[in-house]
C-alpha cells in the first residue's frame, strides 16, 4: 500500500463548513458511490473521524463507513462495544481484505437501514490490512464480530449494502421494510430533514479534491 502523507501541522479549513455528521438513510445515492483511497491525513480530518464516532454512538452502532455520512473517503471506524468510553476505538484507512477462510451466517443490521435485520453469510476469518491514524500499517487476521464488522463496512466503501447479500427468501422477508424506508426517505428529503443529493454531491467533490 502507498504510504499516507501526514501534514499534521496543516490547519487549513475543511473544504466546506463542518456541522455534526448525520448518518444517511437508505436509499440515499451516497450509499451506492464507491469511496476513493485517501492520500493524506491532516488535523482537520481527525475532527471528522471524531464526529463519525459520535454519529455511530448515537444509535449504538459498532461500525460506520465514511460514505454513510456523505464522505467519499475509503475509511471506516469501529468500536465493538458500541458505546463511548467503552471498548477500543478503531480507525481503518484504505482497508484491504484478503485470504477469506470458512463461512458462517449471522444476523446483521445497518445504521442506514434502521429496523431491518437479516441473516448474512460471510467468511468466518479474513486478513485485514489498513493504515492507522499515525500512518502505520495494520496487518491482522481477524475473526468473530470484528471480521463481520470489517466485511460489512468494506462493502459500504464499495457501494454494497447487506441487503444485497441476502438469499431470495431473506430478501422477501424484509421487502416491506425496505419499501417503507424508501417511502420515509422521500418524505424526509421533501421536508429537508436530511441533506439533499445535491448537497452531498458538493461535499463529496470537495473532500475528494482535498484528500483523494
Amino acid at each position: 500500500m502507498k504510504p499516507l502523507d501526514l501534514p499534521w501541522r496543516d490547519h487549513a479549513k475543511l473544504p466546506m463548513e463542518q456541522q455534526a455528521l448525520q448518518v444517511l438513510p437508505y436509499p440515499h445515492p451516497a450509499l451506492r458511490r464507491p469511496c476513493k483511497p485517501l492520500r493524506r491525513v491532516d488535523a482537520e480530518l481527525l475532527t471528522v473521524i471524531e464526529q463519525m464516532f459520535e454519529a455511530m454512538y448515537v444509535t449504538r452502532g459498532v461500525g460506520l463507513a465514511a460514505n454513510q455520512v456523505g464522505l467519499p473517503l475509503r475509511l471506516f471506524v469501529a468500536n465493538l462495544e458500541g458505546e463511548a468510553g467503552k471498548g477500543e476505538e478503531l480507525v481503518f484507512i484504505n482497508p484491504v481484505i484478503s485470504r477469506p477462510k470458512g463461512n458462517e451466517e449471522a444476523e446483521e443490521g445497518c445504521l442506514s437501514l434502521p429496523g431491518l435485520y437479516a441473516q448474512v453469510r460471510r467468511p468466518a476469518k479474513v486478513h485485514l490490512s489498513a493504515f492507522n491514524l499515525n500512518g502505520g500499517e495494520v496487518e491482522a487476521d481477524v475473526e468473530g464480530l470484528l471480521a463481520r464488522v470489517a466485511q460489512h463496512e468494506m462493502d459500504h466503501l464499495d457501494g454494497v449494502l447487506f441487503i444485497d447479500r441476502l438469499s431470495e427468501g431473506a430478501a422477501l422477508d424484509i421487502r416491506d421494510g425496505v419499501a417503507e424506508l424508501e417511502s420515509n426517505y422521500a418524505q424526509r428529503i421533501e421536508r429537508g430533514e436530511i441533506p439533499s443529493e445535491e448537497q452531498i454531491a458538493q461535499q463529496q467533490a470537495a473532500f475528494e479534491e482535498r484528500y483523494c
